[in-house]
């Protein structure tokens, strides 16, 4: 029996009980990889590519925004670690924690 979706008939095997069509399966298989290719891993990697530029460009007298939200002006900084001066005090932090600068 046919039903009005075409997918549907597909996922179910030929319409006579037979077993479905194999080369149909192979290509919702790869559609499903290619959506989730594009919407989940691709941005993914292009977010975690500028941020590796942003830690990567930090100098000395940037505003910054740390991930926990400690906003300061760096005043040191080394191969993995920052020193910032907020307000009255000077916190250390990693790098890589640094979520965005504010200027420069």
């Amino acid at each position: 029996m046919l039903t009005a979706n075409p997918i549907v008939d597909l996922l179910a095997g030929t319409p006579d009980g037979g077993a479905a069509n194999p080369a149909a399966t192979m290509m919702m298989m790869m559609g499903f990889i290619a959506i989730v290719y594009f919407m989940l891993i691709r941005p993914q990697r292009k977010q975690q590519r500028d941020h590796q530029a942003l830690v990567e460009g930090l100098k000395k007298g940037d505003e910054v925004v740390t991930m926990g939200g400690i906003v300061g002006t760096i005043v040191y900084l080394s191969d993995d670690r920052v020193t910032i001066k907020s307000a009255d005090a000077r916190i250390e932090v990693e790098r890589s924690k640094v979520g965005q600068v504010r200027s420069a």
